[in-house]
């Protein structure tokens, strides 16, 4: 059911609009008397989740009695993190997931179906696994806030997403990524419906369809002047994430007449600390490399590969080295076939030797960059040549160079109109 729709392409909605349509979704809930709010973390700053969460926090006071965001594999939001991202919600509602210990599975996706919607390219099983709160807590009311946006994984992000990844487990994690990645990015990206979103979707209607989760998802577009919200959906079947989808396929998605020959994306420091994280310069821009080009990451909070200490090594020894090696590497290897969501991310962070990817760090060395078989330059010299500050998001000439500029890759995706066709 639908609770509440506005949005489209020029739509700018403002703090009061956001509160009184959720407001109105919440009156047509009725009473509710155990609350259990999942919005995303710091990543995902400028999805509004934290206005929102604030919102029902105010609206439904005490009966709010847990907060988890959904980290999936990243690391635990830090007390600052908190304050800036959902204001003077009481810390004490806050609580950890953590996605190797605290979750229950409820059903299993059968293989046949697995192998029928990825053309045969996997042949597993896959955990329905959410986060025992869920289950255990006694809620009557789970509320699912967050931003739908073009996804690396699983082709437009959020909806069960946030449930069944965002508060997930080994298992599903590492499964769901790796049948995105051996299924191919550019197959996937800007697209509602995919092979992980249908596995997603049979776990929703076989297995928790007796969870009473609400779908809050926002669209939110990067304009000139900061982002811009274009949309809020409200619901608690997929009929809002497919017009959230819709949405922002038309706000998110810039389409190119032409393949870029240099990039240029900045990483903003308090949102990418690592490549798991700001690879997305890659895999929100790799159908729009020029072959031969080069893919340029000014990285100033960068400071490790993986949130967690495990797949951090595992990057650390593999490197990012393309979908055939990688595939090898998994057959050969049985710590990589018990990290699959390692294996994917591998996989999502190679250009396949199609373009250059230098990375400026902040925070980690030269030989640490060069040993994942990325390129690396100087930071303080890249941001003197090309200074974030004074580039515009898209086309730009400096020094008589052209190159197009990128100020968050997590607002959006980028194609040439011939790749994403093929």
């Amino acid at each position: 059911m639908l609770y509440y729709q506005r949005g489209n392409p020029t739509d700018q909605l403002a703090a009061e609009d956001l509160r009184k349509g959720l407001y109105a979704a919440f009156d047509r809930l009725g009473g509710r008397k155990k609350v259990l709010a999942i919005p995303p973390d710091i990543t995902r700053f400028y999805s509004q989740a934290g206005m929102l969460t604030h919102f029902a926090w105010d609206y439904y006071g005490e009966r709010v009695t847990d907060i988890l965001p959904a980290l999936g594999t990243h690391a635990a939001m830090t007390p600052k993190e908190i304050r800036r991202m959902f204001g003077n919600i009481p810390a004490s509602l806050f609580r950890v997931h953590d996605w190797r210990k605290d979750v229950v599975t409820l059903g299993e996706v059968p293989a046949d179906y697995l192998r029928q919607v990825s053309g045969g390219k996997v042949d597993f099983s896959w955990p329905a696994q959410v986060n025992r709160l869920l289950v255990e807590g006694g809620f009557d009311l789970i509320l699912s806030i967050g931003q739908v946006v073009p996804h690396e994984v699983i082709g437009m992000a959020n909806y069960n997403k946030n449930i069944f990844v965002g508060t997930g487990g080994p298992e599903g994690i590492n499964k769901s990524h790796f049948l995105g990645a051996v299924y191919g990015m550019e197959n996937i990206m800007g697209r509602a419906d995919t092979p992980v979103r249908r596995v997603l979707n049979y776990a929703s209607d076989h297995f928790a369809k007796n969870m009473p989760i609400v779908y809050i998802l926002t669209v939110v577009a990067a304009t000139d002047n900061g982002p811009v919200v274009r949309g809020l959906f409200i619901g608690d079947d997929a009929e809002c994430f497919e017009q959230a989808a819709a949405l922002s396929l038309k706000v998110n998605f810039r389409m190119l007449d032409k393949p870029l020959k240099k990039t240029i994306v900045y990483l903003e420091p308090e949102e990418f600390k690592s490549t798991w994280l700001g690879n997305k310069s890659i895999y929100r821009t790799r159908m729009a490399m020029a072959d031969d080009g080069e893919l340029i990451v000014l990285a100033p909070g960068l400071k490790e590969f993986g949130e967690d200490k495990e797949i951090d090594r595992l990057i650390r020894k593999y490197g990012y080295v393309g979908t055939d090696k990688v595939l090898r590497l998994v057959r050969e290897n049985e710590e990589l076939r018990n990290n699959l969501s390692a294996a994917a991310h591998l996989i999502h962070g190679s250009s396949e030797r199609r373009f250059k990817i230098t990375y400026c760090p902040g925070h980690v060395s030269r030989d640490e960059i060069e040993s994942v078989n990325f390129g690396y330059a100087d930071l303080t010299n890249m941001i003197n040549r090309y200074n974030p500050k004074k580039l515009k998001d898209g086309l730009n000439t400096v020094g008589g160079e052209d190159l197009f500029f990128i100020s968050n890759p997590g607002m959006g995706l980028w194609s040439w109109q011939e790749r994403f066709k093929s």
